[in-house]
């Protein structure tokens, strides 16, 4: 089950969520649960690649 947004105490890195996001897929989307979770991590992994070019620029 995924964290709600006001309970992760950290933002995890796009390696992290890579690497989450591809397990997430190697074992299937064929659940509503895994594709809630991945449409989620999506958010997640958008969210953090923003962030990353805010720091950059």
């Amino acid at each position: 089950m995924p964290i709600p947004p006001a309970e992760v105490s950290r933002a995890r890195s796009l390696a992290e969520l890579n690497a989450v996001i591809r397990a997430l897929v190697h074992g299937g989307l064929s659940s509503p649960e895994a594709r809630r979770d991945y449409e989620q991590l999506l958010v997640e992994w958008a969210e953090a690649v923003q962030g990353d070019e805010r720091l950059a620029a």
